[in-house]
């Protein structure tokens, strides 16, 4: 299993960032690896939705279906992927209120399907794949900063 980290310091109040970043219809605007989304997506999503992303990680297209498996807004919200391709993953958001708004933790956990995958992923596709996700973190606090 890998481990990406990212944080970041959001000035909005914590409920405000709850809601959007477990908004589905948002990950289109701040996190540049979803291409398209299908199901529930207008919404902040409770346990047991489901959502279908279309998505390119590390130059790699493919699909994943997440279902939220944590809720405790507006602290933390956790959802589980499968890939269709093989692999899986868990994306946990973790929220704290700050004096200047919200502190944004955002922990992506994921295994890939087979031995050659995770070989290559130790070389280079894991360090896509931090860029990626501080990329996003850093559109997202822009995306509700502005």
């Amino acid at each position: 299993m890998t481990t990406i980290v990212t944080q970041a310091s959001i000035r909005r109040p914590i409920a405000e960032v709850f809601d959007y970043v477990t908004t589905p219809a948002h990950w289109l605007v701040w996190h540049p690896s979803s291409l398209a989304l299908l199901g529930a997506t207008d919404h902040s999503l409770q346990v047991g939705e489901q959502v279908t992303e279309e998505f390119r990680v590390a130059g790699r297209k493919g699909s994943v279906t997440w279902k939220v498996v944590a809720r405790d807004a507006p602290n933390r919200w956790a959802i589980a992927g499968i890939v269709a391709a093989g692999g899986k993953g868990t994306i946990t958001y973790t929220l704290t209120a700050t004096t200047d708004g919200t502190a944004f933790r955002r922990e992506f956990d994921y295994a890939m399907p087979n031995w050659f995958a995770a070989w290559l992923d130790s070389l280079f596709i894991r360090r896509r794949i931090e860029a990626e996700s501080a990329l996003a973190v850093s559109r997202l606090k822009h995306a509700l900063e502005t």
